[in-house]
C-alpha cells in the first residue's frame, strides 16, 4: 500500500511539472474512459508518452522514436508536431474462428505528424499513431516515402512508476519469473506479463509485424523499465513507406483479462476480401507421433498406414476433424534428399487422404524446413493442396527471427491459396495477431510442447505459460496424454512419466487456446475413460464464447468455453492441491445438467495419476460448485441444457 501511495504522490508531482513543460499537450482516452495516454514533447524536443489506468499513472515519461547510425535521434530538438488528428471506431469483428464469435472493435486514435524542416539527416518527417482500446494501448511509427537511412536502434521505452513483478516468455524453457523487473538485466524475447498492482496486470508485446525484426525487450538492473532492443526497420534500414509493428501494452484487472483479450488480433487488418476462408475449420485432432510403439491387445502402433487408418476411424467416431502426420513420412526429415512430394510413403499418404475424405477426417502433413527450402515451396504446397491435404505442420525453420518472419508469412499465404491450415513448430516466430488476416494460421508451438519438456514442464509451468505465452495467441502444447502409468512404457518417442493427472490432462486441452487441439495418445486409452472422452468430443469449435473465470499466475486457472450445444469448464492447478468455489453465474439459462469429473480422492501428479471420480448434478446459474483439485490435478465440467 505504501508503494502505491508513494507512486500516486509521485504521479501528482509529475503532473504539476508536466504543466510547466507541456509534455501532456495531447490526451487520448479509451472508449470507456478507464485508460488514457498523454503525449507531448520534453524541453529537449523528445516525443514522450505517459500511460494511465484510471487516475493512476502506470508508465511514466517514456521516449519514442529512433536513433540513426550517424547518431541523429528523432523526434528531438527542432522537431515539432505540425498536425494532430483524432478518430474513433465503434464496430465489431466476426472472426472465422477464435475465442468468441463476436468481438467488439472499439478504439480512439490519435495521429501526430512531426516535422523538422532543418533536419541534417535524411529524415525530416515522422507519423506516430496511438490507439486506446478498453483493454490496452498501442502505438506505431510510419516512415515517409523517399527515406533510406541506416538505423541504430528504436528509442521506445516503458518506464513503470512502480517496480512490477514480471514473467517472461523463455523459449523452450520454463518461463522466467516471477521476478521484480528491477532485478533483471537482460535482453529477452517478447512477450512479458507484468503485475503492477494487486488489481492491474499488463502484457507487453507487438501486433501486425508485417516486416522487421520481431520484438525483443531489454531491462536493466535497478530500473523499473523495459526498452525495445530489436533491430529497427527492415534489416536495420528505415525505408520510405515502412510501418513498424504496433507496440502494445495490454491491461486488465486480472491476469485472465489478458488471456481473454483480442487486442493483438484487432490491430491486424481483415483478410483480403477476395480470399475465402470459409474452409477453415478449427477442431480437435489426433496425432501419429506419440503413439509410435504403443501396444494394445496385440497391435503395435507405428507411424504407418495401418495405424493411420485406426486413428482416422477413431477421429471419425468422435467427431474430431483431423489426423496430423508428423516427421519422416516422406523420408528422414533432416536429409536433403528426402523429397517432400515423391519420397517414402507418399502413395500411402495419398490413399490415406482419400480414405479420410470418406470418413470426414482431414490429414495434416509434416514438412521440415530442409525439404521446404530445397524443393520449390510453391510446388510442394500446391501438390499438398491438390492431394486434398487439410494442413501443414512446419518444423525447424532456420534463419534469423526477421528472416523467419518473412518465410512464415510466405508459407502462410501459400497455404491459404491452397486451402491448407498451418502450424509452426520448433522455435517459431511469436504470434502477433495474424490469425485475423490469415485465419488458416491456427496455432504454433510458442511454448515447449508438454511431452518434450520433462526437464521443465511441471504443473507450475503450465499455470504460468497460459498467462504469458498464450496471451500472444494460439499455442500448440500437445496436452491430453491419458497413458500415465508408472514407469516406462512401450512408446518410441514418449516413455517417461507425465507430471500431471488424468483429469488435468483432459482439462488442459480446453484451457489451451488453439485452432488445432492435438491429442497425443492412442484411441484405446481415451476409450478407457468414456466421460473424459465425451469432454474431449464436446469441444466443438469455433467457440461462441470463452472466459477465464479465475486464476493466479503460476498457481491455477479456470477456463470456460461455450459451443452451440454445451458449456465446458476446465480447471488446472500447480503442485498444490486446492478447493475452488465456482459460481455458475456464467451460465446462459436457469437450468442445466452438469457432469463433473474430478481427481480421485487420493490422486497426485507424481504418485497416483490415473484416478478420477464422476458425479452428475442439476444446477442453476445462481448455484456455486465446490471443486477439489489434487496436487498437479484438475477438474472438467460439461454443462448441457435440461
Amino acid at each position: 500500500m505504501k508503494r502505491i501511495v508513494n507512486s500516486l504522490i509521485f504521479s501528482l508531482l509529475t503532473l504539476l511539472l508536466v504543466g510547466c513543460t507541456g509534455e501532456s499537450k495531447y490526451v487520448l482516452q479509451s472508449p470507456d474512459g478507464s485508460l488514457s495516454v498523454k503525449v507531448g514533447q520534453s524541453d529537449k524536443g523528445d516525443l514522450i508518452y505517459r500511460f494511465y489506468a484510471g487516475d493512476a499513472m502506470v508508465i511514466d515519461s517514456s521516449r519514442l522514436g529512433y536513433r540513426l547510425k550517424d547518431g541523429n535521434e528523432f523526434p528531438a530538438d527542432g522537431w515539432t508536431v505540425t498536425k494532430e488528428e483524432k478518430t474513433s471506431r465503434d464496430g465489431e469483428w466476426h472472426p472465422v474462428w477464435g475465442k468468441r464469435s463476436v468481438v467488439p472493435d472499439k478504439y480512439n486514435q490519435l495521429t501526430l505528424l512531426l516535422e523538422n524542416k532543418d533536419s541534417q539527416s535524411g529524415i525530416n518527417k515522422l507519423t506516430v499513431e496511438f490507439r486506446l482500446y478498453d483493454d490496452g494501448l498501442a502505438f506505431r511509427y510510419l516512415i515517409p516515402e523517399g527515406v533510406d537511412e541506416a538505423a541504430e536502434c528504436e528509442l521506445t521505452q516503458y518506464n513503470y512508476v512502480a517496480d512490477p513483478t514480471a514473467w517472461f516468455y523463455n523459449g523452450e524453457n520454463a518461463n522466467y519469473g516471477p521476478v521484480k523487473l528491477s532485478e533483471v538485466d537482460a535482453v529477452r524475447p517478447s512477450n512479458v506479463t507484468l503485475q503492477v498492482a494487486g488489481d492491474l496486470f499488463l502484457n507487453v508485446h507487438e501486433a501486425c509485424l508485417t516486416e522487421g525484426d520481431p520484438l525483443r525487450l531489454a531491462s536493466h538492473k535497478g530500473e523499473h523499465t523495459l526498452s525495445v532492443a530489436s533491430s529497427p526497420g527492415v534489416f536495420g534500414q528505415l525505408k520510405g513507406g515502412f510501418t513498424s509493428a504496433w507496440r502494445v501494452v495490454m491491461a486488465g484487472k486480472t491476469p485472465g483479462a489478458l488471456v481473454d483479450s483480442h487486442l493483438l488480433e484487432l490491430l491486424n487488418p481483415d483478410p483480403d476480401p477476395e480470399m475465402d476462408f470459409s474452409w477453415v475449420k478449427p477442431s480437435v485432432a489426433v496425432w501419429d507421433w506419440r503413439i509410435d510403439g504403443a501396444e494394445w491387445d496385440g497391435f503395435t502402433y507405428s507411424m504407418s498406414y495401418p495405424s493411420w487408418i485406426k486413428m482416422v476411424d477413431f477421429a471419425a467416431e468422435q467427431g474430431f476433424k483431423y489426423l496430423v502426420l508428423d516427421a519422416n513420412w516422406y523420408g528422414p526429415e533432416f536429409e536433403s534428399d528426402s523429397h517432400p512430394v515423391e519420397g517414402d510413403k507418399a502413395k500411402d499418404v495419398q490413399n490415406l487422404i482419400a480414405y479420410g475424405k470418406e470418413k470426414g477426417v482431414g490429414i495434416w502433413l509434416y514438412l521440415n524446413d530442409v525439404g521446404g527450402r530445397k524443393y520449390p515451396i510453391e510446388q510442394t504446397l500446391k501438390q499438398y493442396g491438390d492431394w486434398g491435404a487439410a494442413g501443414v505442420k512446419y518444423g525447424f525453420m532456420r534463419g534469423s527471427q526477421e528472416e523467419k518472419n518473412l518465410w512464415t508469412q510466405k508459407i502462410t499465404r501459400l497455404c491459404a491459396e491452397n486451402h491448407l491450415l498451418v502450424d509452426y513448430h520448433d522455435g517459431p516466430v511469436h504470434p502477433y495477431g495474424q490469425m485475423r488476416t490469415w485465419p488458416n494460421a491456427v496455432t504454433r508451438e510458442f511454448c515447449h510442447a508438454q511431452l518434450d519438456a520433462h526437464r521443465v514442464f511441471t504443473p507450475t509451468t503450465f499455470c504460468t505459460t497460459v498467462f504469458v505465452n498464450m496471451v500472444a495467441g494460439p499455442i500448440d502444447m500437445n496436452n491430453g496424454m491419458f497413458d500415465l502409468r508408472q514407469g516406462n512404457t512401450t512408446r518410441v518417442d514418449e516413455n517417461q512419466l507425465v507430471p500431471s493427472t488424468l483429469v488435468s490432462e483432459a482439462a488442459r486441452t480446453l484451457i489451451v487456446f488453439s485452432g488445432a487441439t492435438i491429442l497425443p495418445d492412442i484411441p484405446e486409452y481415451y476409450k478407457k475413460y468414456p466421460a473424459l472422452l465425451d469432454f474431449l468430443s464436446a469441444q466443438k469449435m469455433p467457440w461462441k464464447e470463452s472466459r477465464t473465470l479465475a486464476g493466479e499466475i503460476g498457481a491455477y486457472i479456470v477456463m470456460m468455453r461455450e459451443t452451440d450445444d454445451a458449456i465446458l469448464v476446465a480447471a488446472a492447478t500447480n503442485e498444490s492441491g486446492r478447493i475452488i468455489d465456482l459460481p455458475l453465474s456464467f451460465l446462459l439459462e436457469d437450468s442445466y445438467d452438469v457432469q463433473i469429473m474430478e481427481d480421485g480422492d487420493d490422486a497426485h501428479y507424481l504418485t497416483n495419476r490415473e484416478t478420477l471420480k464422476i458425479s452428475q448434478k442439476k444446477v442453476t446459474k445462481s448455484d456455486t460448485l465446490k471443486l477439489k483439485l489434487a496436487p498437479g490435478g484438475g477438474a472438467c465440467l460439461l454443462f448441457r441444457k435440461k
